[in-house]
Parts: structure tokens; sequence; C-alpha cells
């Protein structure tokens, strides 16, 4: 997935319509072997993490063993971006008529046709909601008003070549996701909005959503809602359940890359932050980034060329920088500097710890004690965070940890360190050295995470 950023066009806080890298994408995971095709789509609503989320993990964690799943993790991306329900009301209620002015018509028809398209054969939609759906009342965070923790359908059956039997499948992913709560209050329920059959202001809503549209094209369809009282990473271990229990039931076989459970959520989540530019010669791992990266090298006279590790990651122009975004997190801003680049070199030969090796451009080398890039008679080095007076070329240094300033790394710990080679004044490429013996990293164990998450999910009001 390749973005070409026009600087002058990607202006976020421009009142037109999303940008054309915020453009929602479809990522068609097959597995080449018979099986019904299930579309997941997130992001509807850019305020619910939980959601978009786990649809991301889908993409980048899973892989499909027959039947396929086709996944918008990012449906409505600019709305994701500045974390808002809706930046040009809920895109959620356009399903039912839609006039062709609205800035947000050309997507909903797009994904409209994805939907009808033959090959799909169910739909699960994602959501985040307050509190803990409960067919009576216990509290009023738990009670029939509330959406969260809950499997959506519009009605029992539905007319559909294969499961139509809503209510059912539906009961089903709920029992198996309450299997395995980390606290009875997160337990799931069952929410029939009887859409078409009630006359409440509940199922008018509930018409012009994409669920019900779906059901009107012969898609059984299921909204899986996770609860905002919940830490996202939580409510993506949830939804996660969900999906699995479906996907069983549709005879979806699939196999994925972590352990199922929060923590492990979590930490999925966070290995991919990261953006490649221009055929990988420069790539960067935001994890724990400093708030502003400078001097970035980007092609001169060049529309920006970015390959995103996720689907929830995207650049927008700010100024003369350029934003970095993963889902509802402003991770960084890069200030880049425009040159020519060469593109007659690929690689240069390192000194790792004592090892020599090649090392391609857009690679992460890790080091224990020191590094050095072997000098070479067509290239310079700059290693972003050394300097010594009087070298213009740091090839054939020796460094360490100590030799570098912690405030020119690529992330707060001080750890990762930009390696940059040149042929002249051309910018040829970059490597990441990345001192990784004491990292941050997430906590090792469920017990410590989990506390962090309950620590971190506490009711918030204010949304």
């Amino acid at each position: 997935m390749r973005f070409i950023l026009a600087l002058l066009l990607l202006l976020l806080t421009a009142a037109a319509a999303p940008c054309g890298n915020l453009d929602f994408t479809l990522h068609k995971l097959d597995s080449g072997r018979p099986g019904p095709t299930i579309l997941v789509i997130g992001g509807i609503q850019g305020d619910e993490p939980g959601g978009f989320s786990a649809a991301a993990l889908l993409v980048s964690h899973y892989k499909i063993k027959s039947g396929s799943v086709w996944v918008v993790p990012n449906l409505n991306f600019l709305s994701i971006i500045r974390c808002s329900r809706g930046v040009y009301g809920d895109m959620n209620r356009k399903f039912a008529e839609l006039d062709p002015k609205d800035p947000e018509y050309e997507a909903v028809q797009k994904i409209k046709a994805i939907i009808r398209d033959e090959q799909v054969t169910a739909v699960l939609h994602l959501h985040d909601g307050w509190g803990y759906y409960s067919p009576t009342y216990i509290t009023e965070w738990q009670c029939p008003l509330r959406w969260g923790q809950s499997v959506i359908i519009d009605q029992e059956t539905a007319e559909a070549g294969r499961f139509g039997n809503l209510q059912e499948l539906a009961e089903r992913a709920v029992s198996a996701a309450n299997d395995h709560l980390y606290e009875p209050l997160h337990a799931y329920h069952v929410k029939n909005t009887h859409t078409k059959t009630l006359d409440d202001e509940t199922s008018k809503e509930m018409a012009k959503t994409l669920t019900y549209f779906a059901i009107g094209q012969g898609k059984p369809a299921f909204g899986i809602e996770g609860s905002k009282n919940l830490p996202p990473p939580m409510r993506s271990y949830y939804h996660l359940r969900v999906i699995e229990s479906f996907l069983k039931s549709f005879g979806v076989e699939y196999e994925r890359t972590f352990e199922l459970g929060a923590p492990q959520v979590a930490e999925a989540l966070q290995s991919n932050v990261a953006v490649s530019f221009f055929d990988n010669k420069v790539y960067l791992d935001l994890r724990n980034a400093r708030e502003r990266l400078r001097f970035i090298p980007l092609k001169k006279d060049s529309a920006v060329e970015y390959q995103p590790a996720s689907p929830l990651l995207a650049l927008v122009s700010a100024d003369k920088s350029l934003k970095v975004y993963f889902g509802n997190t402003n991770v960084t801003e890069l200030d880049p500097q425009f040159m020519e680049f060469d593109s007659s070199l690929g690689a240069v030969p390192m000194d790792i710890d004592g090892v020599r090796r090649d090392v391609a451009f857009g690679k992460v080398v890790d080091v224990r004690k020191g590094f050095a890039v072997a000098p070479g008679g067509d290239y310079r080095v700059n290693v972003i965070g050394f300097s010594r007076p009087g070298l213009a070329d740091e090839a054939g240094v020796a460094l360490t940890r100590a030799d570098l300033k912690k405030e020119f790394s690529v992330d707060k710990a001080g750890t990762v360190y930009r390696v940059e080679v040149y042929k002249g004044e051309k910018f040829c490429g970059m490597i990441l050295a990345a001192f990784a013996a004491d990292a941050p990293r997430l906590a090792k164990t469920d017990a410590k995470l989990l506390q962090h998450l309950k620590k971190t999910g506490e009711i918030n009001l204010g949304r």
C-alpha cells in the first residue's frame, strides 16, 4: 500500500472533502482455498479505536487459510485522525438517503459497492460504545440503553443464501467471548434492535446504518461493540474474540502471529508504527518517537512517496512539516530536508559488535556495544547524533551509545539513531542503529500490563 503525498493538497485543517491519501483502503486476505468471503469494517466513527485497531490487526497479523476476509480498517480516515465521531456528521447514518453534495457521498457509494460485491458473504461492522449493554437495568452504565460489549443484530433472521440465522450466530459469538473475560462486568450480550418491525426512535436511526443496508442487499450483517469504558487494547482484544468466533461459524480458517490476550494485542499494535519512504531508502520506526524529528531526507522536486506499516498510519502536511498519525494519535512531526537522491547504492558494509556484514538501506540493526560503517571510496557517512570537529566523513568511526547525543535519537529513550549515507551531496539511503538492550518494552506479564490497562480505563464522562 503506497501513498503519494502532495504537500499542498493535504491540509488537515481544510474544510473540504477528505484528502487523497485519507481515502479508506480495502485489504483482501485470500487463502486461495474455497470458502465464504467475510467483509470486516472498522473506523466509520473516528473516536472508536478498539474497533478500527482490531481491523488493522487482521490485516497485519492474521493469515487466512480457507475462504477470504476482506478488511476496511479505516473507513472514515479523516475522522479517525481528528478523533471525531464524524467530521461531516455521522457516516453510519448515511446509508438510506444521502445528498450527492455530501462530502462523504463518494466514500459511502464505494463501501456500498464493496458490500454488494457478489463475493461478499457476510459483514462484520466494528464499533466502540459507552458502558455495558445489559438486557435489564443494573446501573446507569450497565443497562439496556448502553451499547458497549454487545453484538448487534437488526432482526432475528435475514433472507440470505447463507448465514441468515443472525440470532443464533450472534449468541454463539457472545458465548465464545464470555469464555475469556478479564472481569464479569465485561460480559457480552446480543442486542436486537428490531430495526424493521419497531417504530421507535432507535429503529429509525438504525434503518440508516451500514449493517441494515447490508441486510437489504441479502448480506447477513452484525455490529460488534466494544466498551469505551475499557482501554483501547482491551476493546480490540474483545473485538478479536468475537470476530474469531464468527469466522469459525462461517467456516473460515485462520492463524495469527500472537497469543490472544489484552497485553499481546497492545504489543502487536505497537509493532506496526513505522513508515518508509521512496522504496525504503528511508525507514523510520516511530514507536516511542520524539515529538519532532528534524532534517529527514526526502526527494527534491518530487511528491512524497511513502509506505505505512499499518493501514492506520498516515502523513498529513502541516505548514512546512509532515504530521504522522497512527489512528487517533499524532505520533511525531517530521521536518523534511529536500535533496537530490542517488540510486546507485543499495547497501553498505557495517561492523556491528565486531561482526562485518552488508546492510541494506531501510533496515534496523540491533547493536549491543558498538557499530561502524566501513569506509568506502565513493560514499560518505553522517551519523545523526555524533559530531567531531573537522570530520566530514564518519565512515570507519567506531561508535558506542555513549558517543551519541541522546537529543538526536529517533526515540525518546535515546536508543535508536539514524545512519545516513551520501555520494557527494546526494542522498543514498538510511539505516537505523538500535541500541536495544534497555529499549522501552511493554510489560512482559499479563498481570503488569493488565494493571496498567485498568488504570487507564477508568470511566471518562468527557466524551
